[in-house]
């Protein structure tokens, strides 16, 4: 071999050899294995910003003793997956080295601009740390980046799915419940008409139903439950805002109870996109989002709904 060509191998054995060190996961004795967020104490944080890729931050604080989403009035938070979360995110190790190349960020959904999650992490003294969390390389394996930082580590402590992107995967979602034995009648009214129900035992009957007409009990069964008790996918604050649409509601339930007391929920129009409904219950002083299949259940109903049909008595 000649001199020169002996040049060009060992030129690329450093080349191999540089590209092995840069981009091969290092071992837990070749890697540091401390936390990742150091002088961190789940107990020390106050604020927190989770951030989905596109989407607005869900912000999390705690307030006195609990933990809250201030950006809707304070609507209480669930404070222990909160606090689960936080134990989760300690306990991630730098043991598990993937790469140290800027480059290779945006592959593993932790780059400045493309990631699963972003958390901002407000402490007590001020100071804020923050973390992506990117895709999956399987079971027990989460990629996770310090900002500021071109490593990017594997850990088996925390996933995507731990650090929600929706408000409402932090909060208790049942916005109402009513007992089914205090409720005597509910009423429903939409564009398409007002339809009341009244409780006779333990059924329940479409008022003012024709000779010709057979109640469809399934139905009316559905809709009274849902009158009753209802979900939210998010909390909107303690202010009506014009594009919620209550001003006049698209749809109106009544539910009135054995003391001949009524309770009220206002339902705005569902959105184009899918995105839900605004809702305002009488008995709270929060309006909440609730989803386009609950929306729509109370604002697209018509009479027929609740009836059977002929070819369903024939049967």
């Amino acid at each position: 071999m000649s001199r020169f060509n002996q040049i060009l191998v060992s030129i690329l054995i450093i080349q191999v050899a540089v590209a092995v060190a840069v981009f091969w996961p290092q071992s837990a004795a070749q890697a540091n294995t401390g936390p990742l967020l150091a002088d961190f104490s789940p107990t020390g944080v106050t604020q927190i910003s989770v951030q989905e890729a596109g989407k607005s931050p869900v912000v999390l604080a705690k307030k006195g003793d609990g933990w809250v989403l201030p950006n809707a009035d304070d609507y209480p938070a669930n404070g222990t997956k909160i606090e689960e979360m936080l134990g989760k995110l300690a306990a991630v190790k730098t043991n598990r080295l993937v790469t140290k190349t800027d480059a290779s960020h945006a592959r593993l959904k932790v780059a400045d601009d493309d990631f699963n999650r972003l958390l901002t992490l407000t402490k007590d003294d001020g100071s804020t740390q923050k973390v992506f969390i990117g895709s999956s390389a399987g079971a027990g394996a989460t990629h996770v980046r310090l900002d500021g930082e071109s490593q990017v580590f594997l850990t088996d402590q925390i996933t995507s799915y731990d650090v929600a992107g929706q408000p409402g995967l932090w909060i208790d979602t049942q916005y109402y419940t009513v007992p089914q034995t205090a409720t005597v009648a509910v009423s429903l009214e939409n564009a398409n008409g007002t339809f009341e129900f009244e409780k006779d035992g333990d059924t329940w009957k479409l008022r003012d139903l024709a000779e010709s007409e057979t109640q469809d009990d399934t139905a009316v069964r559905g809709l009274v439950n849902q009158a009753m008790t209802v979900r939210m996918t998010e909390p909107l604050g303690k202010s009506d805002q014009p594009d919620y649409g209550l001003a006049e509601p698209a749809a109106t339930v009544t539910l009135t109870m054995a003391d001949g007391s009524t309770q009220t929920l206002l339902v705005g129009p569902p959105a184009e996109d899918g995105s839900g409904a605004a809702a305002k219950y009488s008995e709270s002083p929060y309006y909440v989002r609730v989803s386009d299949f609950v929306g729509k259940n109370f604002v697209e109903k018509t009479r027929n709904d609740f009836l059977k049909q002929e070819e369903d008595t024939q049967k």
